[in-house]
């Protein structure tokens, strides 16, 4: 079967298998295409042939994204990918919108013919969109435990609404209202990255509507006065922490202190957005250096392209402002009492041993991947999926 026939099957016979016993009967919020602007498409594709390039001393990845790679990548986004073509392809999946506490959220659902399939709202992170799960989620709609799946695109992400104001919403609060007016009134949350932060505090703020959380990234709380000492690997993890902020944090530093400034030239040119982005995908991921060993040219242009299309990247780089600098942070006090598995990619932003992970976290199930990185979902989808199915049915059983 292939993915596209994969895709028709869940949007199609799928969407009208009965629920489980744990579903009430879902609400529908409006079914939602992308929409193709082709005056838009044709300036990208002028914007990309007419670029103007900096000059470079070194052609390898030591100074940033390299000249070569990434005039090669640009060819392929101006004269070889067709925008239109792949809204096509991508319309076949199940796209929604709808209008949550006033603000509007993009998200897909996919919907399992398995009687007892579990909710999971799963989420990801920046830079990446739910092109990212286009391999993982036949794999969960499938199998034993299957799950009923909700891919929401993050405020100021894709085809969500932009944030008119700092700070203006809390996806935390957001998400558990979309999944009751879904008919989903228990269900399990996962994420990586910002997705594994707002798991982290749906668990926190809902543990009566949240059966377990799956979490790739681990977040800390504040330490508290009668904590047990860090442990010799966590020592060892804040070291490494900090020379990798050293060495790759600094995206993350401009994004969250003067987001505006860069939003200029990221908006203004693909060719800088390109840059910007491809480069997290390579320095980020389980590629050995070579990024298109992971991801296809295609999907790497796709991301991009949702992110040009909707005019997304400063909203998108302005939530780290909101939430490094506005977003209240988690209180001493504060622990994840709900059934809570931690999953660690080797060449993700960082492995957290598991007595870091429990000072939060009721951590019932630890595990580090043989391989992966930051878009688990795309480099290892057969096991992201395997441990969350594990997960899930020792929940269940």
């Amino acid at each position: 079967m292939t993915r596209r026939d994969a895709f028709e099957l869940l949007t199609g016979a799928a969407a009208s298998a009965a629920s489980p016993p744990r579903v009430a009967a879902p609400t529908p919020i409006g079914a939602f295409k992308i929409p193709v602007d082709r005056q838009a498409a044709f300036d990208l594709r002028h914007r990309l042939r007419t670029a103007r390039w900096p000059d470079a001393i070194i052609n390898d990845w030591t100074l940033g994204t390299p000249p070569q790679f990434l005039e090669n990548f640009i060819g392929y986004w101006a004269d070889s990918y067709d925008w239109e073509t792949r809204v096509a392809d991508l319309n076949v999946l199940p796209h929604y919108r709808g209008s949550v506490a006033g603000f509007g959220i993009h998200y897909l659902h996919f919907r399992s013919q398995k009687r007892q399939a579990i909710p999971l709202l799963l989420m990801n992170g920046w830079p990446s969109s739910f092109v990212e799960y286009l391999r993982l989620a036949p794999l969960l709609t499938d199998g034993s435990p299957a799950f009923h799946l909700v891919l929401p695109t993050l405020p100021g992400f894709g085809y969500s609404d932009r944030p008119t104001r700092l700070y203006q919403v809390e996806p935390a609060d957001l998400y558990p209202t979309l999944m009751q007016r879904l008919g989903y009134d228990r269900f399990l949350v996962a994420g990586t990255d910002i997705g594994a932060e707002v798991a982290t505090r749906i668990a926190l703020r809902c543990p009566n509507l949240v059966i377990g959380a799956h979490i790739g990234d681990v977040t800390e709380r504040t330490p508290r006065k009668g904590d047990p000492p860090p442990s010799a690997q966590e020592i060892a993890y804040h070291k490494r922490d900090l020379a990798w902020d050293r060495d790759e944090g600094g995206y993350c530093a401009i994004q969250s202190s003067k987001p505006q400034t860069l939003a200029y030239g990221l908006t203004d040119s693909p060719v800088g957005l390109a840059a910007w982005i491809l480069e997290k995908f390579r320095g980020w991921s389980d590629s050995s250096g070579d990024p298109l060993s992971v991801f296809p040219l295609q999907m790497l242009a796709d991301n991009l392209t949702i992110y040009w299309m909707t005019n997304t990247i400063s909203s998108s780089i302005r939530s780290y402002y909101d939430s490094a600098r506005l977003r209240p942070p988690l209180g001493m006090n504060d622990f994840v009492r709900v059934p809570t598995a931690v999953g660690m990619w080797p060449k993700g932003l960082g492995i957290a041993p598991p007595e870091l992970a429990r000072r939060l976290y009721n951590v019932q199930r630890y595990t580090v991947f043989p391989s992966g990185g930051h878009f688990a979902a795309w480099e290892e989808p057969q096991l992201y999926a395997s441990d969350l199915r594990a997960f899930a049915a020792a929940l269940t059983s």
